[in-house]
C-alpha cells in the first residue's frame, strides 16, 4: 500500500477558530478525517504532521519521511509559503514528489500571499478549493505515485 504524507505547517493547528471567513469552520481533525475517509476508499495510508515550527518540518521531510518510506506529500506550508527558502529546498531534496495545498485562494489575498517559495519544488498547486483540494491532491498522487 502506498504511504502519503499530509504536512500542514504553522497556525493550520487552528483552523476552525482562526478566520473562519478565509478557512471556514471546519477543524484540523475535522480534515484529516475526511481525508482517512477518502485514503481508505483508494487503498492509501496517511502519515499527518503538523507544526508551528519551521525546523521541525523541515526535518520531518528530511528525516522521517524517508525513514516510513513516504510516496508522496501533500504540503501546506501556511506562511511558510511565501518565506522559507529551506521548506522549499527541503522538498526539492526529498525527492518525493509533492502538491502544495492552500485552503484560501492565495491569489485573491494580499499581495505578500501571493508568491509561493515552495511551489517550484511541487509537482502541483491547489489553491482556493477549501478541504477538497486535499482531496483532489490526494487522488492525484494516488494515480502517479
Amino acid at each position: 500500500m502506498k504511504n502519503i504524507a499530509i504536512i500542514n505547517g504553522p497556525n493550520l493547528d487552528r483552523l476552525g477558530t482562526r478566520e473562519p471567513s478565509i478557512y471556514g469552520n471546519n477543524t484540523l481533525a475535522d480534515l484529516e478525517s475526511t481525508l482517512e475517509e477518502e485514503a481508505k476508499r483508494i487503498s492509501i495510508n496517511l502519515e499527518f504532521f503538523q507544526s508551528n515550527h519551521e525546523g521541525v518540518i523541515i526535518d520531518t521531510i528530511n528525516k522521517t519521511l524517508i525513514e516510513k518510506n513516504i510516496s508522496g506529500i501533500i504540503i501546506n506550508p501556511g506562511a511558510l509559503t511565501h518565506t522559507s527558502l529551506a521548506l522549499r529546498d527541503a522538498i526539492a531534496g526529498s525527492n518525493i514528489q509533492s502538491i502544495e495545498v492552500h485552503i484560501s485562494n492565495i491569489y485573491q489575498r494580499e499581495k505578500i500571499r501571493q508568491n509561493s517559495m515552495s511551489a517550484p519544488a511541487c509537482t502541483g498547486v491547489i489553491s482556493g478549493l477549501g478541504f477538497e483540494g486535499y482531496i483532489a491532491a490526494l487522488r492525484y498522487l494516488a494515480q502517479t505515485i
